[in-house]
Formats: structure tokens, C-alpha cells, sequence
């Protein structure tokens, strides 16, 4: 008997990966995850991988039918990990950092079905230059993207701050698509090949006599 793909959540409220991920062609529904976003971690690969697992697992526990896909994206600059501002004076401090320079977005994301049983992450880093902009051209564009790592927004064409960008544009807006793509396969494959092992493990069980 053929086996139907799972249904595929997104756990992330973020309109930008919503977007990117309907062009997967994968119908799915959206449970933002409620896991924490704090870590020890200071590497940036270890960190957004870890934190793309946490929250795609947090959710799969709860729907353990599903594919549960998990994204977490971090800007780093001068050995600084650059997450979302947490104000406006530190949205002020984040754009003079990366005022005029090269910066590199991570993008960690995590496939976990099974409730947890299997899991797959990968890892996608794109450079961006920042253009130079004056004091005051920066404290008009501070504030403006609070929700969103570095305080910018690359999708927005009224946002002029990023210059250029150099490798994945998706993994810059927060959902590095050919990433998912790769997960998605590795997945359903996986899962695929499991389904003979459990049929066997549940053959092989010993049976109880029945009662007389």
C-alpha cells in the first residue's frame, strides 16, 4: 500500500518564509514555534542550525503525524552574532556596524518528522555588502525592520541599505528555498525506507496464544 506524504508545517509566524516556501509547490499550514530563542552558542553555523532544530521540534512533538520544517536566521559581522533589534537605540547601534561593510547572513533550517524520530538541518550563508549612508540616512531607516535580523529588510525596495548580495538572495529574506528542497527529499525518503523496518518489527513480534 502506497504511503501519503505527511503534511508539512511551517513553525514560523514570518510572513517573508511563508512566501518563499509556497514555491516548494507542498501545501502546508503554519504553528509558529514557541521555543526559546536564547543560546549559549557563539558560532554562527552551530547556532542557527541548533535553534532551526529546537523550534522545528518543539512543534513535531506536538503534531507527530507531520513534517515540521524550522528556520532561524543571524547576521555576522565582525565576530559579532546580529539578531533582531531588541529597540530602537539598538536598531541605531546594529545599522552603524554594518554601515559600509561586508557581512554574512546564516540561515539555519530543520526538517524533523516523526515526532522527533528523524531529523534532518542544513546551513546556507550568503555575504552582503551594506552601502555607506550618512548618520542621518541611517537614523531614517533605524527602527523600520525590528522584526527582522541586521534591522534590514532585502526584500523591501524602499529599504536602500543593502548594496549587494552575493549568493543565495532567499537565505538573505530568511528561508533559504534550494536548502528546504534538499531537507524535503532527504526526508520523505527517509521516511519511506523506514516503513519496511517497522512492518517487519511488528511481524517479528511473538504473538499471544489465545486463551482457552
Amino acid at each position: 500500500m502506497r504511503r501519503t506524504r505527511p503534511p508539512l508545517i511551517l513553525a514560523s509566524a514570518s510572513p517573508q518564509r511563508h512566501a518563499i516556501l509556497k514555491r516548494l509547490g507542498v501545501p502546508f499550514r503554519v504553528i509558529p514555534s514557541r521555543a526559546s530563542e536564547r543560546s549559549g552558542l557563539r558560532d554562527p553555523l552551530r547556532l542557527v542550525v541548533a535553534l532551526a532544530l529546537r523550534k522545528a521540534a518543539q512543534v513535531a512533538r506536538e503534531h507527530p503525524q507531520a513534517a515540521v520544517l524550522g528556520a532561524d536566521t543571524i547576521v555576522f559581522c565582525r565576530g559579532r552574532v546580529i539578531v533582531k533589534p531588541r529597540s530602537r537605540s539598538d536598531s541605531e547601534r546594529i545599522l552603524r556596524l554594518l554601515n559600509g561593510s561586508w557581512h554574512r547572513v546564516y540561515t539555519g533550517v530543520a526538517l524533523v518528522l516523526e515526532g522527533g524520530r528523524l531529523a534532518f538541518t542544513e546551513c546556507a550563508v550568503t555575504r552582503v555588502r551594506a552601502r555607506k549612508m550618512s548618520e542621518v540616512e541611517l537614523m531614517s531607516l533605524a527602527g523600520k525592520h525590528m522584526d527582522k535580523a541586521g534591522g534590514y529588510a532585502v526584500q523591501d525596495r524602499r529599504d536602500p541599505f543593502i548594496q549587494r548580495v552575493s549568493g543565495d538572495h532567499d537565505n538573505v529574506v530568511g528561508l533559504p528555498l534550494r536548502s528546504v528542497r534538499r531537507l524535503w527529499k532527504r526526508g520523505l525518503a527517509a521516511r519511506k525506507r523506514a516503513v519496511p523496518r517497522k512492518r517487519a518489527a511488528h511481524a517479528s513480534r511473538p504473538r499471544k496464544p489465545a486463551a482457552g
